[in-house]
């Protein structure tokens, strides 16, 4: 870890009940909850309160390679090597509807800001859309000549960037279906790629060991950082936009500054490559997932203190030898710090509030639609099954009324 005070990164917690290495994390919007997908077919929802137990979600026939919490929060995706996938209500009874997604492997899952619509990456080359009411197949993306690893939405919904095997990361108009624009990975592929907060820039994740930033207005590289020995696993945007953090084969995490273009942290804690990593979606904490089996949950620590205390109080740090970047002037990315006035600060406090209840209460409805969606999904399935049942007696009972009457 780097040198500082009570201001580093600090292991808060550690869960452990996956038996197999893990492959993806994510917050609730609440933080009252995380969840987990492992080699090992299964979910785990944790409880972020001390003492509750966890839920174990099982009907993966395959290893989970992807999960992640629709924006209310009352639901989770999932994507399997069994080809399929599943949304959850991450309860007790874990109910789920599956469907058929892909003929290959679902490396991603990614749920729209609106949390209507859902995009999934497979090893069938190809990104598809669906509603996640009815989970309704809409199109399908295919310029992709191998394996796409991951897929996001922009944060307004109009784009998706998509990472593959291919040695691309393409960007899509959502509208069009088109592909923009393609930024080549010229050292190797990406594992992982995310929409900055402002949705004017996207981070990648190579196995060349490589982090990069790309202007994706510009369609020019803004940032290339190379800091870890052996490929990176995964990366997230800090939502202020002003930090990133990443997960390394070489087991660590590191937390890049960029707004000036150099590492803050390196965190070890994981026994083992780090697989994955995310923000909370307030990002006072983020969690990790290790080749270990292990989830870790970490408290930021920095994020509670002025970011522009922060950075004086690394200015004096020493940058790191092999990172490579554009100058803080050149980044327009929206990732510059905000200047507060004193004189604001009571009508900001004000404004938030209201936001904040307006949010509370919007997160509400959209909450109770979204379990109310997967109820009637799951009411159809099970009357689906019915159906055929009732069918399968009566046409049993025909043969038999026959073979008497013969």
């Amino acid at each position: 870890m780097a040198a500082g005070g009570a201001d580093d990164p600090s292991l808060e917690r550690h869960f452990k009940g996956h038996r197999d290495a893990i492959t993806s994390v994510d917050f609730s919007l609440n933080k009252k909850q995380l969840a987990s997908g492992s080699m090992d077919s299964s979910l785990m929802i944790w409880s972020m309160k001390p003492q509750m137990r966890a839920y174990h979600l099982v009907g993966h026939k395959d290893a989970v390679m992807c999960v992640q919490f629709s924006p209310s929060g009352h639901l989770v995706a999932s994507g399997s090597r069994d080809k399929t996938v599943c949304l959850w209500v991450p309860s007790v009874k874990g109910e789920s509807t599956v469907f058929k997604a892909h003929t290959a492997t679902v490396r991603s899952v990614h749920f729209s800001s609106d949390g209507q619509s859902l995009v999934t990456a497979s090893d069938d080359k190809t990104i598809k859309v669906w509603t996640v009411h009815r989970q309704k197949f809409l199109f399908s993306l295919s310029q992709h000549i191998n394996w796409v690893r991951c897929a996001r939405f922009s944060p307004d919904g109009r784009l998706i960037a998509s990472a593959s095997d291919d040695k691309t990361v393409k960007l899509w108009d959502k509208t069009s279906r088109e592909c923009i624009h393609s930024f080549c990975e010229h050292g190797g592929f990406a594992n992982h790629v995310e929409f900055h907060a402002s949705g004017t820039c996207i981070a990648a994740a190579g196995t060349d060991n490589t982090v990069k930033v790309w202007d994706v207005r510009m369609n020019r590289l803004l940032q290339h950082y190379q800091v870890h020995t052996a490929a990176v696993n995964s990366l997230s945007f800090h939502p202020s936009g002003n930090y990133l953090i990443t997960a390394s084969n070489d087991s660590t995490l590191k937390i890049l500054d960029l707004l000036e273009g150099r590492l803050l942290y390196t965190l070890h804690g994981h026994q083992g490559p780090a697989t994955c990593v995310a923000f909370s979606r307030t990002g006072d904490f983020f969690a990790s997932g290790g080749s270990d089996e292990q989830v870790m949950v970490w408290k930021t620590n920095f994020n509670a203190a002025d970011y522009g205390e922060v950075l004086k109080s690394h200015k004096s740090g020493a940058d790191v030898d092999e990172t490579h970047h554009i100058l803080p002037s050149e980044m327009d990315c929206g990732v510059h710090l905000k200047k507060t006035k004193s004189q604001d600060a009571g009508r900001n406090h004000e404004r938030q509030e209201e936001d904040v209840h307006i949010a509370d209460t919007l997160e509400h409805i959209i909450g109770q639609l979204d379990v109310l969606t997967q109820t009637v999904s799951i009411l159809e399935q099970r009357l689906t099954l019915t159906e055929n049942k009732l069918k399968e007696f009566l046409e049993n009972q025909q043969k038999i009324i026959q073979n008497k009457e013969n």
